[in-house]
């Protein structure tokens, strides 16, 4: 049930000095990028502006982190992830990533703002990959993608509750779990 979207396998890197930054309206889509942003994705600005955000969507990405965030993000709340995303060429990079809320001055949610930095490559390599295998593979199986989102995401949380954490205290300490006895 995988997409038909042309990934090279290539990976693309950028300084763990430098932040993505983006912004988007309620819908998701795309309202503000950063230069960094569109020299990683291989777009130029007017491609993307007014787009949806997922037009760097990576096939692999499993749809139940991307439904955690939003979750997350529909209760005003920030979020961490860890994401890899598809570049216009068909490329990838890795991010770690923290979307908030944008808010007016009454205190509405009038968008949302991410902003993504390098992550860990021993996290990625040792901890990302392999579950977000597992999440995609269990969403692929089922007939259908509420039934497959269903999966993954009953996943997640059976792994987070047998962990005994919250996604978010999760994502903050994954790189900790050899030393702290996680699984």
């Amino acid at each position: 049930m995988g997409q038909d979207i042309f990934v090279s396998g290539k990976e693309k890197f950028f300084s763990d000095d430098e932040i993505i930054v983006s912004k988007t309206n309620l819908q998701g889509h795309l309202t503000y990028v950063n230069r960094l942003f569109l020299d990683i994705a291989g777009y130029g600005e007017k491609e993307v502006l007014g787009k949806p955000h997922n037009i760097i969507r990576h096939p692999d990405m499993p749809r139940c982190i991307f439904k955690m965030l939003w979750d997350t993000l529909g209760n005003g709340q920030e979020i961490f992830a860890y994401v890899v995303n598809r570049c216009k060429n068909g490329d990838h990079y890795w991010v770690y990533a923290h979307v908030t809320p944008s808010r007016d001055k009454s205190g509405k949610i009038i968008g949302y703002h991410s902003n993504r930095r390098v992550p860990q490559s021993s996290i990625i390599k040792n901890a990302i990959i392999p579950l977000y295998k597992q999440l995609k593979a269990a969403e692929d199986q089922q007939q259908n993608r509420k039934d497959g989102l269903d999966s993954s995401s009953q996943l997640v949380s059976a792994m987070l509750a047998d962990k005994g954490l919250a996604y978010d205290e999760y994502i903050m300490t994954i790189g900790q779990e050899k030393r702290r006895g996680y699984r």
